[in-house]
């Protein structure tokens, strides 16, 4: 099956490949294309405007997501903002910073989060489907590792003996990640709609 993708983030086309297998061919987004706004107020809408967007710009069916990392102690900040927690055109550590900032003095038993991604496919024909993805953790005091991007310097998630997504290898955290899980539900969802 052949699906446009809406990043051309590096790394997310990284994991999301990983996590679809082989039996999907990946396309990047054409260059004509730019960057999508995300003016939805979920990560549900915000995964649809992209996949609709790349669809309704190449006639194919395309690929999308928007993750969000809810922290408890931040009543679910920075939630759909993730991506831009410390503004338009925050790099990674800027959020990180700004996040770490926020959670200063907050105790360890307080400091737990989850990562939701919803992975969404828009057809031309008009159908959808749509997948969500999560992890449960906690955020670190301090940035560790050298893998990965974004938030994952600090976020420790559950299963992992403490290790933050960014001291793992990219299959070691695509097995449990938010993106991982998406996209793996997503790929049997659509093997199923397939054969039908």
């Amino acid at each position: 099956m052949r699906l446009v993708l809406a990043t051309a983030n590096p790394d997310k086309v990284g994991e999301i490949a990983d996590a679809l297998g082989t039996a999907f061919e990946l396309l990047p987004r054409p260059e004509s294309v730019g960057e999508v706004d995300e003016t939805g107020t979920t990560l549900e809408d915000n995964a649809r405007l992209k996949a609709r967007a790349l669809m309704e710009a190449t006639g194919e069916a395309a690929v999308a997501d928007d993750t969000g990392l809810a922290v408890d102690a931040l009543d679910g900040q920075p939630g759909v903002y993730s991506s831009r927690y410390a503004g338009e055109g925050a790099t990674y550590a800027d959020n990180v910073a700004k996040l770490l900032s926020a959670l200063e003095g907050v105790p360890a038993d307080r400091r737990t989060a989850r990562f939701v991604t919803v992975a969404m496919v828009c057809f031309a024909d008009g159908r959808e489907v749509a997948a969500v993805g999560e992890v449960r953790g906690v955020i670190a005091t301090e940035a560790r590792g050298e893998q990965g991007f974004g938030y994952d310097p600090v976020f420790v998630p559950d299963e992992c003996g403490g290790r933050t997504f960014a001291e793992m290898t990219l299959e070691e955290k695509s097995a449990v990640s938010h993106r991982g899980r998406a996209f793996r539900q997503l790929a049997e969802a659509l093997t199923i709609r397939a054969y039908r």
